[in-house]
């Protein structure tokens, strides 16, 4: 009878939906630069390393701004500190337009990796926040849709300014996004939450950068980071290296099927618990990996992608909403700041190590190699099951 009245409790309020579009928009206005600064440093007289480096630079400020984001979560408003890292992400924005050596468009890039931190934490502790418990699985794959939608729609969107109109309009319609994004956020109610009372409060500084509670299902998500860097990195090298032009379209196959799955595993999640969502999607993910690596036409593509979104929609959102669960509602921040900071590193560590394997034994081998970390996130949850027994 409890859990048929947990049902019941709202999930799609007015705070939630302008929190989903402020999002979208936030992540539209990223993505749309995702596959378009690369050009626009080749433009700038740019070298391949300069390109390479384009990802690392707004990485490593966005992990080591996470974890203070989260200590400072737990006591300042939380709409107003969203609302300071967007601004941060709309100045860096704005800033490209008038970038005119490959050192200044770094170093934007740079201040762009500290707005993204901050405001990536906080709009998923304030989502976990909106979310009632009994329903958080679902409405974190939902939240999550948000930016598979954006990631979907930016790259081409932002291929297509360039390639029509140039980088300045390209610039323009991106800061127009995040602008939007942060108007949105006048509109939202954020709850107020309760300060924990329990004995975390008097931890030192230095272990409340990390939520320890949240900690085993940020490790499981590093995992999966490690080989959807490898993807994202280097899926346009495999397609010329295997000869299928259209490579491309394995990102949005893969979003489709992300957006698909994320909703049914998030309930799923919410009925029965993360054993029923982690370990079929730990194995699909796998298997799309390691089917990717034998590509040859156009179809196995497909195949892959399927596969894959299938995985990454299942596990990405259900490891997210497991981490929060485990937090107190106070350390929700920390909580996201330390899955998060997790997911990023694998992601930087997958592009990193797998570029060296790419370059010395071809990106087929690579790509085999890599399904081996959804293997270690499997075997790594079985042995945390079997001991938790």
């Amino acid at each position: 009878m409890n859990k048929m009245m947990d049902r019941k409790d709202p999930l799609w309020t007015m705070d939630f939906i302008l929190l989903l579009i402020s999002n979208f928009l936030l992540f539209m206005g990223f993505y749309m630069l995702l596959t378009t600064l690369p050009a626009y440093i080749f433009a700038r007289g740019g070298s391949a390393s300069d390109v390479g480096m384009i990802t690392t630079i707004l990485i490593v400020p966005a992990i080591f701004i996470r974890p203070f984001s989260g200590i400072v979560l737990e006591t300042v408003d939380k709409k107003l500190f969203l609302g300071i890292g967007a601004s941060i992400c709309l100045g860096a924005i704005g800033g490209f337009n008038f970038a005119t050596t490959i050192f200044v468009i770094m170093l934007i890039r740079f201040i762009h990796g500290f707005g993204w931190g901050i405001s990536t934490t906080t709009y998923g502790t304030i989502a976990s926040d909106l979310v009632p418990r009994s329903r958080r699985g679902e409405g974190m794959g939902y939240f999550s849709s948000a930016g598979t939608i954006a990631m979907s729609l930016g790259p081409p969107l932002g291929i297509m300014l360039i390639n029509d109109m140039g980088f300045s309009i390209l610039f323009m319609v991106a800061t127009g996004s995040t602008l939007l994004a942060i108007m949105f956020l006048y509109f939202i109610k954020v709850p107020k939450v309760e300060k924990s009372t329990q004995k975390g409060e008097s931890q030192s500084f230095a272990s409340r950068l990390m939520e320890r509670a949240a900690l085993f299902p940020s490790i499981l998500a590093l995992l999966l980071g490690f080989t959807y860097g490898g993807i994202t990195s280097f899926i346009t090298l495999f397609g010329q290296e295997v000869g299928i032009e259209n490579v491309g379209w394995f990102f949005t196959i893969n979003a489709i099927f992300v957006l698909i799955t994320r909703s049914i595993a998030g309930r799923v999640f919410d009925k029965r618990g993360h054993f029923w969502v982690v370990v079929p999607g730990a194995i699909l993910g796998f298997l799309g990996v390691f089917i990717l690596s034998y590509v040859e036409s156009f179809g196995l593509l497909v195949l892959s992608a399927t596969i894959y979104g299938i995985g990454f929609g299942t596990v990405q959102p259900s490891l997210l909403a497991w981490a929060v669960n485990s937090a107190v509602p106070a350390r929700r921040g920390a909580a996201n700041a330390t899955f998060f900071s997790a997911f990023d590193i694998g992601i930087g560590a997958g592009s990193m190590v797998l570029s060296h394997i790419g370059e010395g034994i071809g990106y087929g081998t690579m790509y085999r190699i890599s399904s081996i970390a959804m293997v270690g996130l499997l075997i790594i949850y079985l042995m945390f099951g079997f001991k938790r027994r």
